[in-house]
């Protein structure tokens, strides 16, 4: 790590701790050279991951266009912002721990039902409804009556 002041590659570091949202760790370093102090951020390299979509192209997966798709589904309902993008970052989290660079968006699809279904069940038969293609009434009353069974017995859509 190069002194910001001297640029000397000879620093010690005086202390370290997580940062606030724990994604990082900053540390504090003093240059051996100057003895300048100065902070530096250790992050984790996320891998890159593209998204087969249904017709074989791929695009590069991003969190905001999940976020988006939840919020559509989430339109006019009560649910926090908070509870949408946690489960963003827990979709992004379990996908970044395959370690796979390439993930079906069917996949993410069915993660996004399941979050969505714990979530709010008018926002998960939206998206639902979009995300299977829908063509009639008889595939909402499909969806329905199983949503309406796990509710029954006490099961949760997963």
């Amino acid at each position: 790590m190069k002194c910001p002041a001297c640029a000397c590659e000879e620093s010690k570091v005086i202390d370290s701790r997580p940062s606030e949202d724990g994604t990082s760790i900053r540390r504090r370093r003093e240059c051996l050279e100057c003895q300048k102090r100065f902070t530096t951020y250790e992050h984790i390299e996320n891998i890159p991951i593209a998204v087969i979509k249904k017709d074989k192209s791929r695009e590069a997966f991003e969190k905001e266009k999940l976020i988006r798709g939840m919020m559509n589904a989430c339109y006019k309902r009560q649910v926090p912002m908070k509870d949408i993008e946690e489960a963003a970052a827990s979709i992004e989290q379990a996908l970044q721990n395959r370690l796979q660079n390439e993930v079906l968006s069917t996949e993410i699809g069915e993660m996004v039902m399941e979050k969505l279904g714990k979530i709010d069940q008018v926002a998960y038969v939206r998206f639902a409804s979009v995300y299977r293609e829908f063509k009639d009434v008889d595939n909402f009353m499909d969806e329905l009556k199983t949503l309406l069974k796990q509710k029954k017995s006490g099961k949760t859509r997963e």
